[in-house]
């Protein structure tokens, strides 16, 4: 599988739309709502082109589900788990991690327990986590998917939290 794997190269277009989902991110003072809109535009033209059969490569896949999972609706959310999915397949392991994440993030937006512990949102009381099943899950597992320990989310928690009581 390994040689399949490097006989797909990357999409450039697909490339370029992920550095400016990542860029857009980075940027100083952000205007968020202008943010949305121009995630909305990546969206649909990842979209065009899975459906033109364009993405074929682990890293295509991958900056796929990354576009993804900046969406705002749950089938957003579970379609970067499945882009993120398909890249593992096709041997980017990095990718173990959007996989996770993007599952919580569903799982939370239909109003479910997060599983892994990736999303960290701030509330009018402070950061949580909630709502959060640790027990499902053990750290073995969240390490082998490239998540922290429950030790280092709490730690993560607690670097918000004090950062926040700074400002």
């Amino acid at each position: 599988m390994a040689s399949q794997t490097a006989q797909r190269p990357a999409n450039p277009e697909m490339t370029a739309i992920f550095e400016a989902d990542q860029a857009a991110r980075k940027a100083p003072n952000i205007d968020w709502a202008t943010v949305a809109k121009e995630d909305a535009e990546r969206r649909k033209h990842v979209g065009e082109l899975l459906g033109t059969g364009e993405l074929r490569s682990g890293d295509d896949f991958y900056h796929a589900a990354f576009v993804f999972q900046h969406g705002s609706e749950p089938s957003d959310y579970l379609k970067a788990h499945a882009l993120a999915l398909v890249a593992v397949a096709r041997g980017k392991e990095e990718a173990t991690w959007i996989a996770a994440a993007t599952l919580d993030r569903y799982l939370m937006a239909i109003g479910q327990p997060q599983i892994y512990g990736t999303q960290f949102q701030k509330r009018s009381d402070g950061w949580s986590q909630e709502p959060f099943e640790r027990e499902l899950l053990s750290d073995a597992m969240r390490e082998a998917s490239g998540v922290p320990t429950i030790a280092m989310q709490e730690e993560r928690l607690a670097e918000l939290t004090a950062r926040d009581a700074g400002e």
